[in-house]
């Protein structure tokens, strides 16, 4: 028999689902960013907005959420899926390019941003360790706003991008340390005895460590075998279980072991991006980050307590502004001392400046030490709220002073991801057609990136040091991921027919203008993929004739060069007849016409 259904349970889902449904169409198509939506959407449902009235006007509890402690549960897991696919864009090549800025300067943004925090908190009359731990809280921005908001600007690749990426990374790093040495404090301040955890502060890091190595070892291990037998079955449905395994998997490995989910899944995102199975794995777990980051925004502004701040504005607008202050101005200092120009510093500064998803945690876990003072760590998180909300406008003014994106490459200079086909050639299908038609464009020196579905092929081409990857070629996001955007062509060499007219029908709705040559099976085949935009389709039956007649008539004893003249002539006249414009639909015509 079947379990009772209480609606009631799922009222919160709902509402979050709905608010979704309303805010991103609407933000989008007012040019906003989503984020501001979700932040105001949890400030009026939560229990200090709308909640708040739920006594005198009884239906509004209707339209409120009820245990935002469910929803901040679930909430984390935004950030976790963020930090994944941040992993994922990144490679260790790149991430040891960046060592100077991540390491140097966002190891400097953190201390000198901290030791500021704390002394104001000092002056405000907080104790020396609790100053410490608001200014660790406080020293760190958000990584789940900010990184969103860089490439809805398309500016994540730009000088002010990198930088602020780098510093992001830190404190994403710093995070679990930070963590430890606040559980290590709150049992000192339990105790009162300095002396007697000297041994067990330096052993209280062992998890941690134990735990990356963890994570390194199976992932290069486990990581690739387990997704090459997913792959081989041919199920969407497995492999997207596979990908969440591995999100939620890393994650929670690291938090046995003292990290944050957040740094395990980032983790596993490197070890993924070395893989043939990055760009597949990224198409499916974006639709989750999604989700689950704008349930992440909607459960900080659900904590926004407007009590306190109507009850006293000053004091935490004062620290909210004094917080941006702060941080910018020492991450504007050291974006100068590292070489960037100064209007790439000043937008670098304007998005570093606000507070993070960190403080929450951290703050959280020194209230529970008993570190921090339950009513400053609330005002200061409120503090800190208010600054998050302001971090999309101080990204559109930042983008603004940087200029257009490109327009100043700078100092910090990252290698490419040279596994994109920028300014190159995607070849869909590396069987025995496309491994010719990869080799010529290598003999012309074209970049060139491969996309196949068969698992073996995928893994002997990358043994041969080609630049391939698996994944669903029809899919508009699997393509972006690839590079479509900036492939100067499209190559469709699959043996399948209704595969490779998928496939056109998806490349031609991103990009009217590329350049699509496709393999056809035969002249109906062709006419079939020039109707779906093919700019040529070469049918194999035709080919195979063509060449066989010119072998046959230069064997015969007729001169070479009218034999090529003849057969460029028939095929020109196949072409023509093929891609007549009456046999076309009327989007091919538009497409002609412009």
């Amino acid at each position: 028999m079947a379990a009772e259904v209480s609606p009631g349970e799922y009222k919160d889902v709902v509402l979050f689902l709905a608010t979704a449904g309303i805010v991103v169409p609407l933000f989008r198509r007012w040019n906003i960013s989503p984020i501001l939506g979700f932040l105001g959407a949890g400030i009026v449902l939560g229990p200090f907005g709308l909640g708040a009235l739920s006594d005198q006007f009884p239906w509004l509890s209707a339209v409120t959420v009820e245990n935002p402690q469910d929803i901040s549960q679930l909430a984390e897991f935004g950030v976790v899926f963020l930090l994944f696919m941040i992993g994922l864009e990144l490679s260790w090549e790149r991430l040891r390019l960046m060592r100077l800025y991540v390491f140097g300067m966002g190891g400097l943004q953190v201390a000198l941003s901290g030791a500021g925090i704390a002394g104001a908190a000092m002056l405000f009359g907080q104790p020396p360790i609790a100053a410490a731990a608001i200014g660790a809280a406080l020293a760190l921005s958000s990584t789940a706003v900010v990184m969103p908001l860089l490439a809805e600007r398309k500016r994540q690749h730009s000088q002010a991008g990198r930088a602020t990426f780098a510093v992001l990374l830190f404190q994403d790093l710093a995070v679990a340390p930070i963590l430890i040495t606040l559980a290590v404090l709150g049992r000192q301040n339990a105790s009162g005895d300095d002396s007697a955890f000297v041994l067990k502060d330096l052993l209280a890091f062992a998890p941690a460590v134990v735990g990356l190595l963890a994570l390194f070892v199976i992932g290069r291990v486990l990581l690739r075998p387990m997704l090459r037998s997913v792959a081989k079955a041919k199920s969407e449905e497995l492999f997207m279980a596979a990908s969440l395994l591995v999100v939620i998997g890393a994650g929670l490995l690291a938090a046995l072991t003292g990290l944050s989910m957040a740094l395990g899944a980032f983790v596993a995102g490197l070890l993924l991006a070395e893989t043939e199975y990055r760009h597949e794995v990224e198409r499916t777990i974006e639709p989750f980050k999604g989700l689950l980051l704008g349930l992440f925004f909607v459960s900080i502004g659900i904590g926004l307590d407007l009590s306190k701040l109507i009850a006293d504005p000053l004091p935490i607008l004062g620290m909210a502004f004094g917080l941006m202050a702060l941080t910018g101005s020492v991450v504007f200092g050291l974006a100068r001392l590292f070489g960037l120009k100064t209007r790439p510093a000043l937008e670098a500064a304007l998005l570093l400046a606000a507070g993070g998803e960190f403080a929450f945690v951290i703050l959280d876990s020194a209230m529970n030490a008993g570190v921090v003072g339950e009513t400053a760590g609330q005002t200061i998180l409120v503090a800190s709220t208010l600054s998050m909300i302001c971090i999309p406008f101080l990204a559109t003014f930042g983008a603004k002073l940087g200029g257009r994106p490109g327009a100043d490459p700078g100092s910090v200079a990252v290698e490419p991801d040279n596994e994109r086909a920028d300014s190159g050639v995607l070849v869909i299908g590396y069987g025995r057609v496309g491994r010719l038609v990869s080799d010529m464009l290598g003999r012309h020196d074209i970049p060139w990136v491969g996309i196949d579905r068969d698992p073996r092929l995928v893994e002997s081409g990358r043994r041969s040091g080609a630049r391939i990857f698996y994944g669903d070629a029809s899919r508009a996001e699997f393509l972006k991921h690839c590079g479509l955007d900036t492939a100067r062509a499209l190559i469709i060499t699959m043996d399948s027919p209704e595969g490779a007219e998928a496939v056109v029908a998806t490349a031609r709705e991103l990009r009217p203008e590329l350049t699509i040559v496709a393999r056809a099976r035969d002249a109906r085949h062709a006419k079939r993929l020039y109707d779906l935009g093919a700019t040529d389709a070469v049918p194999e039956t035709i080919e195979a004739s063509l060449q066989l007649s010119e072998a046959a008539l230069v064997d015969i004893g007729i001169p070479m060069g009218l034999v090529i003249a003849s057969i460029h002539e028939r095929r020109d006249e196949f072409r023509k007849e093929l891609n007549r414009p009456e046999s076309l639909g009327g989007r091919r015509r538009m497409r002609d016409a412009r």
